[in-house]
């Protein structure tokens, strides 16, 4: 089985990640870490603190890249012009 060529690329001047053509940025990553803490914490699933820490670290990975928000979901490569 071959994996599609932009399936995973890393730019390791500018230290940007791309999966499946699409910038990831770690804002986003963050988000997702705290919403999944936040929902595996109410489903009472998670051990309290479990959702904690990936609630912080999600908060931590927000806070680092929050000059970039506005772009955090935008669809695309994302170059600089």
């Amino acid at each position: 089985m071959q994996l599609p060529a932009n399936l995973l690329t890393y730019d390791g001047t500018r230290r940007r990640l791309w999966i499946g053509g699409q910038r990831c940025h770690h804002g986003a990553t963050g988000a997702l870490l705290t919403a999944g803490a936040a929902l595996g914490f109410a489903a009472a699933r998670w051990h309290p603190v479990r959702a904690i820490v990936l609630a912080t670290t999600g908060s931590l990975l927000m806070a680092h890249d929050w000059h970039d928000r506005s772009v955090w979901f935008k669809r695309g490569r994302q170059d600089p012009a």
